[in-house]
């Protein structure tokens, strides 16, 4: 599925979640989305927590009017009704990273009235500064857990009916996922397991979902660039190529 980053005006692409590249328009990459066929959509407003503002409702609308396929937001959400919003307006489901550390019991009630299904717990995570790896948020407020625990807390604890494992060390970078962090979530919790970071050809995709058994990855720089070090090219690959042999 294309994990595309929105910074408000139009589609970015970043490297280790830094120096963000225009893309172009949202609604022109979701047109050739759909002629793709693709299984899922994934939008993340990068700049929405940090700048401190509520996700684009305006927008959102526009994008979700024109996905034929399931589409997933995530970026600014603070409240029970923002939730509702983002459903009434078409998205299926709400990816969740900073309100899980300033309120999670509005996480609680979402899932109490929508079901489990419809929020997606985000794990950032990169090398901590003393050594190993560490889940993150933008609000500012430091996670004291490990990646495991936080995930276990996150399938076990706040109840969300998906997670979004994100490195932030192979964003960008076409070198493949991080396998050895994906393999430890993936046999330590129960719920699917969406795999986002590093992805930069069609081996790394298949191991990440037939080696490792995860549920669905995630791809950024494939899904806007034709190559590495090449132009903006909206891209997916033909299901044919990633199916297992």
């Amino acid at each position: 599925m294309p994990c595309l980053l929105y910074d408000g005006v139009g589609l970015v692409k970043t490297v280790n979640f830094k120096n963000p590249s225009y893309i172009g328009d949202p609604i022109n990459a979701i047109k050739i989305y759909n002629e793709k066929e693709v299984d899922e959509l994934i939008v993340i407003d990068i700049n929405a927590t940090k700048q401190k503002r509520k996700p684009n409702f305006d927008k959102i609308a526009d994008m979700a009017s024109e996905a034929f396929m399931p589409f997933a937001y995530g970026g600014g959400v603070k409240t029970f009704d923002d939730f509702a919003t983002l459903y009434k307006l078409g998205v299926e489901k709400v990816i969740v990273n900073s309100l899980i550390q300033q309120n999670p019991d509005v996480i609680k009630k979402v899932i109490e009235h929508y079901g489990a299904q419809a929020v997606v717990g985000c794990v950032d995570y990169k090398k901590a500064m003393f050594g190993g790896l560490k889940p993150f948020s933008y609000c500012g407020e430091k996670i004291k857990l490990s990646i495991i625990d936080y995930a276990k807390y996150l399938a076990n604890d706040l109840g969300v009916g998906e997670l979004f494992l994100y490195s932030v060390d192979k964003d960008g970078t076409w070198e493949g996922y991080d396998e050895v962090t994906i393999a430890e979530v993936i046999n330590n919790i129960d719920i699917p397991i969406i795999a986002c970071g590093g992805c930069g050809n069609i081996d790394h995709l298949k191991n990440v979902l037939y080696k490792l058994n995860a549920n669905a990855a995630a791809i950024g720089s494939m899904a806007v660039y034709s190559k590495k070090g090449m132009g903006v090219l909206i891209n997916f690959p033909q299901r044919e190529t990633v199916i297992q042999e």
